[in-house]
């Protein structure tokens, strides 16, 4: 059964506590384009609902009065068109608003309307992740998605005593993501795969090693009849990749934001448990260079440290100085460490750091090493000029 995304009680009680952090006063727009709801009505609308908008595909159905009936697109200006009533202003609107909205437009022209609307199309999601991700920003989780012809499928399944997502009738709103449509992976009962928290993660290439995935945040749109502004709801995304708590793996709506906190400390256990997932990529690339065997690129699993590159650089040579250790932060500044390489320091040490993706570590030249490398230097040129001296006198006859 699907968890509601935040449930009226939670909401009121954030409320409470916090309303300046969880709502903004709406547009005076968005709730003037909103029908007038009774109490009974609006109780009926969820606070996870599906906010319609451009790009969505509707089938809006007259019961007996096929004339009037027609699928429609919602345009760029949030309009659809409809015989008799021409444009009308729909976005912002949940399924089930936009049920009891037509049913009191179409009053003038029919008789106690019944209207069935079915979506054929759902807009691409657009997100913003935020946070300690390796690389935030907007992204989009999915393309346009269409649901073919339903009807058999639909009776069939009211036949059987089963609820048809995305269908609203005379009611409760049950489009998938609703309180009553849908599992908390995202899936509808016809197969359409929707985006989920998890699938935002992963688009932004995944955590780091101080992300905590114990603290995600989820702001989202509220619908116009509900007083517009945003809810936001906290996660503790961490249960998901630990017991497979699905609850936590909320679905994504178009214009949701998600926010992960960032760790002071690093989170090795949990990046360790994330690279044996798909939620981030199971290995990273640093780089190795200096006084050991094979110099370069090394790749190696998410949660290693530095000790375990330089052995898959080959290990050290015979003769070397201390490490420096490279790292270039998000915040556009250097982190730079100079310390004594140590093979059995603990991991998350000092002089054994858990390692991210395009670190670099070099070991330096010790006082020996050094001395020989400039002796090679000095004599260089003059066993070379030997060399030719000694080949030419040879030919002489």
């Amino acid at each position: 059964m699907f968890r509601p995304w935040l449930s009226i009680g939670a909401l009121t009680a954030s409320l409470v506590l916090s309303p300046l952090s969880l709502r903004a006063q709406p547009a005076p727009s968005d709730t003037s384009r909103a029908p007038s709801l009774t109490s009974e009505e609006r109780s009926r609308i969820t606070f996870d609902a599906y906010i319609l908008g451009p790009g969505d595909g509707l089938e809006i159905e007259l019961i007996d009065i096929p004339e009037l009936s027609a699928q429609v697109n919602i345009g760029p200006d949030g309009t659809i068109y409809l015989p008799r009533l021409r444009a009308l202003y729909v976005e912002g609107l949940t399924i089930e608003e936009l049920r009891l909205f037509l049913t009191d437009q179409f009053r003038p022209y029919v008789r106690d309307p019944e209207i069935f609307i079915r979506p054929v199309r759902y807009r691409p999601v657009r997100v913003y992740v935020g946070g300690e991700v390796k690389r935030p920003g907007y992204y989009s989780l999915s393309g346009n998605q269409k649901l073919q012809r339903l009807s058999e499928s639909a009776e069939q399944s009211t036949l059987e005593g089963q609820t048809v997502p995305g269908v609203s009738r005379s009611g409760i709103n049950q489009f998938p993501g609703g309180t009553s449509g849908d599992g908390a992976s995202g899936l509808s009962t016809f197969g359409l795969q929707f985006p989920t928290v998890f699938d935002a993660i992963r688009s932004a290439q995944g955590i780091t090693p101080f992300t905590d995935l114990s603290k995600v945040q989820v702001t989202r749109r509220q619908a116009a009849s509900s007083g517009g502004g945003r809810i936001r709801t906290n996660l503790n995304f961490l249960s998901l990749i630990t017991t497979g708590d699905e609850s936590q793996n909320i679905r994504l709506f178009d214009g949701d934001v998600v926010s992960v906190a960032k760790s002071s400390k690093v989170l090795r256990e949990q990046l360790l448990k994330a690279g044996q997932t798909n939620l981030t990529p199971q290995f990273m690339q640093v780089y190795v260079s200096g006084r050991v065997r094979n110099p370069g690129a090394v790749t190696l699993p998410q949660g290693s440290s530095l000790v375990q590159a330089v052995d898959l650089a080959g290990g050290t040579k015979l003769l070397h100085g201390k490490v420096e250790f490279i790292r270039f932060t998000r915040e556009g500044e250097i982190d730079r460490r100079i310390f004594g390489f140590k093979s059995d320091a603990p991991s998350n040490d000092y002089r054994n750091p858990v390692l991210m993706a395009g670190d670099v570590v070099r070991l330096r030249e010790s006082i020996a090493s050094a001395g020989i490398e400039v002796l090679n230097e000095i004599t260089a040129p003059a066993v070379g000029l030997y060399s030719v001296y000694s080949i030419y006198r040879d030919v002489q006859p």
